[in-house]
C-alpha cells in the first residue's frame, strides 16, 4: 500500500497535531455502521500503536491503517484537504472513499 499526503493536507495535520507526539492514522469506523462491510475511513491521531495496525511510510509522516481493514483500501491512497469543504479526504486513483473524512484527536 502506498499513501501519500498532498502539501496542503501536511500543513493543516501539522497546525491541528502542534507539537504532540503520536500517529497518524486511517480508521476504519463501523460503529453504527450496521456491519463490517458499511465502514467508512477517518483520520486520527492516536498516541500509540493499536494491535492490529501497520506503519505505512510517506514523505511527510508515518501512517498507521488496521491490517485486517486493508482489504477495504486501493493500492495508492492519497490524503488531501479541501479548503472550500474545509475537511480532509481520502481519495485513490478510481475513486474517492471519503470527501468528508473525520479528524479526531485520541
Amino acid at each position: 500500500m502506498n499513501i501519500t499526503i498532498t502539501n496542503e493536507a501536511q500543513e493543516v495535520l501539522k497546525t491541528k497535531i502542534g507539537g504532540q507526539k503520536g500517529y497518524l492514522k486511517i480508521k476504519y469506523e463501523t460503529e453504527g455502521c450496521g456491519c463490517v462491510m458499511s465502514g467508512i475511513p477517518v483520520l486520527e491521531y492516536v498516541t500509540q500503536k493499536g494491535w492490529d495496525d501497520i506503519e505505512i511510510s510517506t514523505e511527510a509522516m508515518p501512517v498507521l491503517v488496521e491490517k485486517s481493514k486493508t482489504v477495504f483500501y486501493d493500492k495508492d491512497l492519497k490524503i488531501d484537504f479541501s479548503s472550500s469543504a474545509n475537511t480532509f479526504q481520502l481519495k485513490s486513483p478510481s475513486q474517492i472513499l471519503n470527501g468528508r473524512m473525520s479528524f479526531i484527536i485520541r
